[in-house]
């Protein structure tokens, strides 16, 4: 099912559209110290300088538009506090994004694909389903990536990636 890219936003002065449609995404943080963070009913965690990714769904109502809500949350310019991601976000800057457009739930094979290369983050991003984490973390930004690229081409959806 192809897909208009027509919501617009910018980042770090690039511009990029995001999908109107549904799907699956992988943001990529990088995190520039290490830092305690009490990240709802996960408690306190550790976050090690470093990148990581978060996985998630945009299959429900307003699709994609959860990806352009967590940038906001990690600009600052949204306060609510609602999913494990929004606590980390905050600390935390964007440095890329893809998009799978697709009406099939692959947001757990995505998260577990990028796993097998990376350090999961036990718990955090999914308490919904029975993965291990939906967060990893990576010391090396061009290796973690490819890692989220690789993962998304594991299905024949459209993809958009974007790093910032």
């Amino acid at each position: 099912m192809l897909h208009e890219f027509n919501i617009a936003y910018m980042i770090n002065e690039h511009a990029f559209d995001v999908p109107e449609g549904k799907g699956t995404y992988s943001l990529i943080l990088a995190l520039d110290k290490d830092t305690d963070i009490t990240a709802g009913s996960l408690g306190v965690r550790h976050f090690h300088t470093g990148y990581y990714s978060y996985t998630g769904s945009a299959r429900g109502a307003g699709g994609f538009a959860r990806v352009i809500r967590h940038l906001a949350v990690a600009a600052g310019t949204n306060s609510t506090r609602h999913w494990h991601i929004d606590y980390l976000l905050p600390h935390t800057m964007p440095k890329g994004l893809v998009l799978s457009c697709a009406d099939i739930d692959i947001e757990c094979t995505i998260a577990k694909a990028i796993g097998h290369t990376t350090r999961t983050m036990n718990g955090f991003g999914c308490s919904d389903c029975r993965c291990s984490g939906h967060l990893h973390y990576e010391t090396d930004f061009e290796r973690l990536f490819n890692t989220v690229k690789d993962a998304h081409k594991i299905t024949d959806t459209i993809h958009k990636v974007y790093s910032f």
